[in-house]
């Protein structure tokens, strides 16, 4: 009786129903939201900073500016050919520095001439030991071009013009890039295509020299240049504007010219020829695209790169 009863005892009782819920979770859920609608999407955080953006500024005033990018150093151009050169590519300049004595020639007379008729170029006459020791004993050939501090605009203050102008924010943001000629050929690109503004970080990386001035040819004087102390969170801080982070990548999910979200709010992140993006920057980014090569070069320099996909989003804009 004793063996019967532990039998009993290890019966199960009677079994609670599901109450429909197993049936219910076989049932469809209906048609697929659109992106706009879909918690996390891209398109979602877009349509949700224009919504932000039109309740706090319904008369369309521009957002208040934490503060500006800072100056960068000024710096000295020497050597008649480069001085020239400078002076002949618009290169801000504040004082020309000229040899006592100096050899005459002609790209010494084309120096004085191209400062004089620009304006606002002090001319300051000076013996060779004072030149020598403002260059630190570099060959000068008797003219020393001063270039003042560039003077950087804030990350915020790119798409806040651009929202101001009615235009969705096309931003080019430089991750590694050290070469100033690089920089100032993507400066150039992003004039050319229509973007609102480069970002170069505070540190490792090419700033707005005489040299990024020269390469791109006068476009550096309407295109701002901003300075983000950290790309990462500035990266971030475009985000919850609203703006989608691409980066490009060799080996990036998508190819550059099928990324529809090229046609919005957008910011272009080029890493370096050689390392292409850092860790922590690719990570942050909504797409990674790739440029299709069938040449089969491995990589394209920054400046090129940069105008490539500037050029697909003009496309995806028109």
């Amino acid at each position: 009786m004793a063996a019967n009863n532990r039998r009993m005892s290890g019966k199960k009782g009677a079994q609670v129903g599901s109450g429909g819920n197993r049936r219910r979770g076989l049932e469809g859920k209906g048609p697929t939201p659109p992106a706009e609608a879909r918690k996390g999407h891209v398109k979602n955080r877009v349509a949700n900073a224009k919504a932000k953006r039109s309740a706090s500024s319904p008369g369309g005033g521009r957002r208040p500016v934490k503060g500006r990018g800072g100056k960068g150093s000024s710096e000295m151009v020497v050597g008649r050919n480069s001085v020239v050169e400078a002076l002949r590519e618009g290169v801000p300049a504040s004082m020309l520095y000229v040899q006592q004595f100096i050899d005459n020639d002609e790209r010494v007379r084309e120096a004085l001439q191209l400062a004089g008729e620009r304006g606002g170029i002090h001319l300051m006459e000076a013996p060779r030991p004072e030149l020598d020791r403002m260059t630190n004993g570099l060959n000068h050939q008797g003219l020393v071009l001063q270039v003042p501090p560039y003077e950087y605009a804030h990350p915020e203050e790119l798409s806040a013009a651009a929202y101001d102008a009615g235009q969705d924010p096309l931003i080019v943001a430089l991750d590694g890039v050290t070469d100033p000629r690089n920089l100032g050929a993507v400066v150039r690109s992003v004039s050319a295509f229509g973007g609102h503004g480069v970002v170069v970080p505070e540190r490792r990386a090419a700033g707005m020299t005489a040299g990024a001035w020269k390469t791109s040819a006068g476009a550096a004087a309407r295109t701002p240049v901003a300075r983000a102390t950290n790309l990462t969170r500035v990266l971030e801080a475009y985000k919850k504007e609203g703006l989608a982070i691409v980066g490009l990548a060799a080996d990036g999910e998508h190819e550059v010219g099928d990324l529809e979200a090229l046609s919005g709010p957008v910011v272009v992140v080029v890493g370096s020829e050689g390392k292409g993006l850092s860790r922590l920057v690719g990570e942050t980014c909504d797409y990674r695209v790739r440029i299709p090569m069938p040449g089969g070069t491995e990589s394209l320099n920054a400046g090129v790169a940069a105008g490539v996909v500037l050029y697909e989003a003009s496309r995806h804009r028109a």
